[in-house]
């Protein structure tokens, strides 16, 4: 791959990643309800689902997509009913006396479904990759190794926006000292998640 092409491609991602949307606003939610340590499973999951977005593109699969299509809007509407899960759980979560302390965490596994479920299942990132990524790179050109390289500078650039939400979310929980600071805390996170599972439903 051209050096060219690769800055072109990840500036194009730069934006659509950096943009706020259902994945950033589940991963926000999360991080502010709970706290940083146990959000990194949803992480993975989101770039892996990202990774998998970018090889279908590049490697023509776009049919196979089309033709499965059934399968990724049943896991679009799983990814749905998890997220909505999420926010009942947040807006009901005790308030302990001491802030620091949080609800007990969901397992790494459930939090990995859960980022697969929502990268998958998000048609902004299915159209980055499927509809819009062919315009910006030549994909009949790509060969396995140009796949590595898209592949290295979608994980750098994911990995750097996603880190920075993360960062942002935790300075925010840092300022909760109180209950009330907690519970307003939770009631708003609930409601972003909520608000992320409409989102992907809506689409």
């Amino acid at each position: 791959m051209h050096l060219t092409s690769l800055l072109i491609f990840a500036a194009a991602l730069f934006v659509a990643a950096g943009s706020p949307g259902p994945s950033i606003a589940a991963l926000v939610a999360r991080v502010i309800s709970k706290g940083f340590r146990d959000v990194f499973p949803f992480l993975l999951a989101m770039w892996i689902g990202e990774a998998i977005w970018l090889s279908l593109a590049v490697f023509g699969l776009a049919v196979v997509a089309q033709s499965f299509h059934f399968a990724f809007v049943v896991v679009k509407w799983i990814g749905v009913a998890y997220l909505a899960y999420l926010a009942f759980k947040m807006w009901t979560a005790p308030v302990e006396a001491n802030a620091g302390e949080m609800p007990r965490e969901d397992s790494p596994a459930k939090l990995f479904f859960a980022g697969m479920a929502v990268t998958l299942g998000n048609p902004k990132i299915m159209m980055f990759y499927l509809a819009l990524l062919p315009t910006i790179i030549d994909l009949a050109s790509v060969s396995i190794v140009g796949w590595v390289e898209l592949t290295s500078t979608m994980a750098v650039v994911l990995v750097a926006i996603d880190l920075a939400w993360v960062l942002a979310a935790s300075q925010a929980r840092k300022l909760l000292k109180s209950k009330r600071a907690m519970r307003i805390a939770n009631r708003v996170s609930a409601t972003t998640m909520a608000g992320a599972a409409a989102a992907i439903a809506a689409r």
